[in-house]
């Protein structure tokens, strides 16, 4: 099994802040003959959202988006 130490920088989703942080990957397709994405959450340091980043091995970051919290299920009212 391969692991990596990817440096991601990317901008929050929210205050648009410069963020840069480092991901420990590890699997059996990271020798770099597979094209594959992984993601990773990453709370902003300045505001507190939560950034979800589709990114390379190599450190391409393809996407951050925000984190949105599970759909809540309604409960049925005891009256």
């Amino acid at each position: 099994m391969t692991e990596l130490k990817v440096t991601l920088d990317f901008s929050c989703h929210a205050c648009h802040e410069a963020i840069g942080v480092t991901v420990q990957c590890a699997g059996k397709h990271l020798d770099g003959t597979a094209r594959i994405l992984a993601s990773v959450i990453v709370p902003c340091p300045c505001c507190g959202h939560m950034n979800k980043l589709l990114f390379e091995p190599n450190g391409t970051v393809h996407d951050v988006r925000p984190v949105h919290p599970p759909a809540r299920i309604p409960e049925p009212s005891i009256n």
